[in-house]
C-alpha cells in the first residue's frame, strides 16, 4: 500500500519529532539545554529521564493521528502515512514544544457525511482516551513537595521575592478537565501550582494532549470538530460553524482597541485590526459586503465594550490561530450527497466529542505575565 520510501520518510519525521520533543522537554522540566551554561547543559542523563515527557506526548499525537488513519483504511479512503511536524527552535534560544504536531491527508475523495464523522471523530477521542490515563498516572505519583527544590533550589531560600525581570514569568492555564483530574487523584501538598506544571513531565504532556485535542474539536470549518458538527447537523454546519468562528476571533481580540488609548494609537491600531478581521473572513464563504460588516462589526462591538468594561481582555494568542482558520484552512465544509441521519451510536460519539471539547478547552491555555 506504502512504498519503502514513504515508510523511510515518515519514520525519520518521527524520530526527528521525538528527539526534538525530547529536547525541548529538557528545557521545561529541568532547565537543561543544549546551549546551556555550567549546571544548564543538557547530558545525557537528562536527555534520557525528558523521555519522560516525549515519549507520552508524542505518542499521545500518534494515537490521535492514527485513530484517524485506521477508520480511514477501513472506509477505504486513501490517505498518507501520518506526518509529525518537528518544530524545535532551542538552537537559536526559542523555547518550543518541539513539535508543531501531525497530519495525515487524505488523498482519496470522501462522499459520506458517515465517513467524514467517523475518521474525524476517532482521531480526538483515541488521543484523549490516552492523555486521561496518562494524566491520571501523573496526578497519582505526584513527586515530593521538595522535589521543586531540585529544579528551583532558589525556593528554598526565604529570602528569594521572585524572578528578575528578564526571566520567563509562565504558567499554564487550567481547564475543568485538568482541574479535576488534580481534584480527584492528587495528594493536594504535593499538588503543583500551574505556574510548576511544565516540571511534571507527565502533567505537562497531558496538559499540552489536551490543549491540541481542544483545538482539533473547535467546531469550525475542517477541523475534526468540524466533522462533528457536520455529521450531526449538516444542514446546520455552516451556520454553526461561521457564529463559532466568530465567537473565537471576537474573544480572541477582546482588548486590543479601546477607547482609552491614546488617539495616535487607536488612529494606527483601529484600521490595522479591522483590516486583519476582514482577512480573517477570506475563505467563510460570505459576500464582500458581509465580510466588510463583520469585520467592521466585530471592531465596534470591541470598541464599545472596552468603553463599558475596560478590563476585559481576550486571549490573543488564538489570533494567529483564528488567522490560519480563517485565511487558510476556511469555514466551509466539503459537500456530500445526501443528508442521511447518523445512527444512534455515532450521535452518542459526537455528543461526547463536543463534551470532550468543553473538559479541554482553555480559554487562557499559556500565560506570560
Amino acid at each position: 500500500m506504502y512504498s519503502k520510501k514513504e515508510y523511510l520518510r515518515h519514520g525519520i519525521l518521527f524520530l526527528v519529532t521525538l528527539i526534538a520533543t525530547t529536547l525541548a522537554g529538557a528545557e521545561w522540566v529541568y532547565g537543561k539545554s543544549v546551549l546551556g551554561v555550567e549546571d544548564s547543559i543538557l547530558t545525557w542523563e537528562y536527555f534520557w529521564k525528558s523521555m519522560a515527557f516525549s515519549i507520552p506526548f508524542i505518542g499521545i499525537l500518534l494515537i490521535h493521528e492514527l485513530g484517524h488513519f485506521f477508520t480511514a483504511i477501513y472506509h477505504k479512503v486513501k490517505c498518507t502515512l501520518p506526518f509529525f511536524i518537528p518544530g524545535w527552535l532551542g538552537f537559536i534560544g526559542i523555547p518550543t514544544i518541539g513539535t508543531f504536531g501531525a497530519v495525515i491527508q487524505m488523498k482519496g475523495f470522501v462522499n459520506s457525511r458517515k465517513k467524514f464523522f467517523d475518521i474525524g471523530v476517532a482521531g480526538p477521542l483515541a488521543g484523549f482516551v490516552i492523555a486521561l490515563l496518562v494524566l491520571i498516572y501523573g496526578f497519582s505519583t505526584l513527586p515530593e513537595p521538595d522535589f521543586i527544590y531540585s529544579i528551583h533550589p532558589e525556593y528554598a531560600d526565604p529570602d528569594f521575592q521572585g524572578y528578575e525581570e528578564d526571566v520567563l514569568d509562565f504558567e499554564l492555564g487550567n481547564n475543568l478537565l485538568f482541574w479535576g483530574l488534580g481534584e480527584m487523584f492528587a495528594d493536594p501538598d504535593r499538588l503543583p501550582a500551574m505556574s510548576e506544571v511544565i516540571h511534571y513531565p507527565y502533567l505537562f504532556a497531558g496538559f499540552l494532549a489536551l490543549f491540541f485535542t481542544a483545538l482539533n474539536l473547535l467546531p469550525i470549518g475542517q477541523l475534526d470538530g468540524g466533522h462533528v458538527i457536520f455529521g450531526l447537523f449538516p444542514k446546520r454546519h455552516k451556520e454553526i460553524s461561521l457564529v463559532a468562528y466568530v465567537l473565537f476571533i471576537g474573544y480572541a481580540g477582546l482588548g486590543i482597541i479601546s477607547p482609552y488609548s491614546p488617539v495616535e494609537d487607536l488612529m494606527l491600531w483601529i484600521p490595522l485590526y479591522i483590516g486583519f478581521l476582514f482577512i480573517c473572513f477570506t475563505k467563510s464563504g460570505l459576500s464582500l459586503k458581509n465580510r466588510i460588516t463583520l469585520a467592521l462589526g466585530i471592531a465596534a462591538f470591541h470598541y464599545a465594550l472596552a468603553f463599558v468594561k475596560p478590563e476585559l481582555q481576550g486571549y490573543q494568542g488564538w489570533l494567529f490561530y483564528g488567522f490560519l482558520l480563517g485565511r487558510i484552512m476556511g469555514l466551509r465544509h466539503p459537500e456530500v450527497s445526501g443528508f442521511r441521519e447518523l445512527d444512534a451510536n455515532r450521535k452518542v460519539l459526537g455528543i461526547i466529542a463536543i463534551i470532550v471539547f468543553v473538559l479541554c478547552f482553555s480559554p487562557e491555555p499559556f500565560i506570560f505575565k
